[in-house]
């Protein structure tokens, strides 16, 4: 992974996080315990803003981050599509030109490879 890859593949993480936290941030104060009018966390299917749903969306929306990370790492470090496709154009541009060189081609035929390799 060079070093642009990796500093915009934690640019991303670290801007996500910072949003995240700042969504987070914006549900609103935390209530009063010792009013009168509240009674407790809602924590499984009460009342609250996402009631029950939150504890089968919030396991999928954590994966999905996690899946999106690692494609971003992939895709960042080099090894996503065609992430190799250039040093296997050289070393075939290279065992031509050798090949070439030891007299086993001829011109013609040098010219035709090499230019179905720009291809």
């Amino acid at each position: 992974m060079t070093l642009k890859n990796f500093a915009l593949a934690s640019g991303f993480i670290a801007g996500t996080a910072l949003a995240t936290t700042a969504a987070f941030a914006q549900v609103g104060e935390i209530p009063d315990r010792t009013a009168p009018y509240y009674y407790g966390h809602d924590m499984m299917w009460g009342s609250g803003q996402w009631g029950g749903f939150g504890m089968i969306l919030g396991p999928i929306f954590m994966i999905l981050i996690v899946v999106g990370i690692i494609y971003l790492l992939r895709l960042f470090g080099g090894h996503g599509p065609g992430g190799t496709s250039h040093a296997a154009h050289d070393r075939a541009l290279a065992l031509l030109k050798e090949r070439y060189a030891k007299g086993e081609i001829d011109s013609e035929e040098f010219a035709e490879r090499k230019r179905v390799l720009a291809d």
